[in-house]
């Protein structure tokens, strides 16, 4: 088939390869002038397990990460209705979460999907000898019996789902991570030894020439200005003609709701922003040896080769920069856990970028109910951890294959 991509963030790249190595002829159009520009660019380390991120899995964290202590969510002066009726169904979904005796069938499904696609990066990885950041080992911070009841379920929902998780003390959890600060309050945490942090747009640039040597062709500078359905094709802008494909892919960020608006798709999509710090570490000792994510403030942070990566917060509507109070938390966070583990002298990184998220946590990876018109976005704080995973699950659809795991809970149907 010749198929037409349209993003060259990590899930537009990693589809890209499936289906090129699939056989297909592919083109990826991507507005931007390089691969992973956007949400790829910098998000935070932590690459697996899904769904510690507060936002991954609505309610999984109780309170935690919504109206928290440490990390609030951060309304601004622009925040757009939308944007206000997307917040209502995430909270409508949190609270039914925790209102649920069990956790929600979306929880397990959504980890367990991770979990393959952690194996499918593993297996590219070793197949294509790719040479990336990346580290093993995550440790989840429970400073009070607050965070660790607010967390049970989350425990019990990654034990259902294959993850292996060990339950320590603080001076175990110390033992793991040295360089923890030795005046950290901490109740106790979590170890999942195969847990992994990692650079997502090192990735991507890597998988981006594997794909090419399949005979994937990447156009940059290349914004769609509308999808077409009957036959399949995308109009690029400044082009009169739309080019023709058998099918086309969506692996775009929040603007997708724009496209498929036309073709009669409402997808309750939004970009809720996020932020990262990334510092050159000053001793290896004093900085985090895998990633560490911390249950009160709802941040992570991660070892990429010889820097150190600080993520959380969320905001909606707060313009261009990011909210300096986010930024304060995530700077606050880091000398609370790993004091003198970087160098503020030079090389500081302060990104702040989107993170498409659908109300209810999942992607959507699948069929659009448009035919030809396939899609594979909204993976919001769990982008980075489903990429590989999602990718060769929509290629085996394409293919008209049967996906190794069930599909129900990424089905873009659902948001109907």
């Amino acid at each position: 088939m010749n198929i037409a991509i349209v993003g060259a963030g990590i899930a537009g790249v990693a589809t890209a390869y499936e289906l090129a190595a699939d056989g297909h002829a592919v083109t990826v159009f991507e507005q931007r002038n390089a691969t992973a520009e956007e949400a790829s660019f910098a998000p935070g380390g932590l690459l697996a397990p899904a769904g510690l991120d507060p936002w991954a899995l609505p309610g999984a964290w109780g309170n935690a990460g919504w109206w928290g202590r440490q990390a609030p969510l951060r309304l601004g002066r622009a925040v757009t209705l939308n944007e206000l009726s997307w917040l209502r169904r995430w909270r409508r979904n949190a609270r039914a979460a925790q209102r649920a005796a069990t956790a929600p069938a979306a929880w397990a499904e959504l980890l367990q999907w991770a979990r393959y696609s952690q194996a499918c990066l593993l297996e590219r990885t070793r197949q294509l000898d790719l040479a990336f950041e990346h580290g093993t080992g995550a440790l989840v911070l429970l400073r009070s019996a607050r965070d660790a009841a607010a967390g049970a379920r989350l425990l019990r929902a990654l034990r259902e789902s294959g993850h292996t998780v060990h339950e320590v003390d603080a001076d175990a959890a110390r033992r793991i991570e040295p360089g923890l600060a030795p005046d950290l309050p901490l109740a106790a945490a979590w170890h999942l030894p195969d847990g992994m942090t990692g650079n997502c747009r090192q990735f991507a640039l890597l998988l981006r020439q594997a794909a090419q040597r399949h005979g994937a062709q990447f156009e940059f500078g290349a914004s769609i200005a509308q999808v077409q359905a009957h036959p399949p094709g995308v109009q690029v802008q400044g082009e009169a003609a739309v080019r023709r494909f058998d099918a086309v892919v969506l692996c775009t960020g929040a603007a997708a709701a724009t496209l498929l608006r036309p073709l009669g798709l409402r997808l309750p999509l939004v970009a809720l922003q996020g932020c990262t710090i990334s510092a050159p570490l000053r001793e290896a000792l004093h900085g985090p040896q895998g990633v560490v994510s911390d249950a009160a403030s709802g941040t992570s942070i991660a070892r990429l080769g010889q820097r150190v990566r600080i993520a959380g917060g969320a905001e909606l509507g707060c313009g261009a920069a990011a909210h300096p109070q986010t930024l304060h938390t995530l700077w606050r966070v880091l000398s609370e856990c790993f004091p003198g583990a970087i160098s503020h002298s030079a090389g500081v990184q302060v990104w702040r970028g989107a993170r498409p998220m659908l109300p209810d946590g999942p992607p959507a990876v699948g069929a659009s109910g448009v035919p030809g018109l396939w899609l594979n976005l909204g993976h919001g704080a769990s982008g980075w951890a489903l990429a590989c995973g999602s990718a060769r699950a929509l290629a085996d659809r394409i293919a008209g294959r049967t996906p190794a795991l069930p599909m129900q809970a990424l089905e873009p149907a659902r948001l109907a």
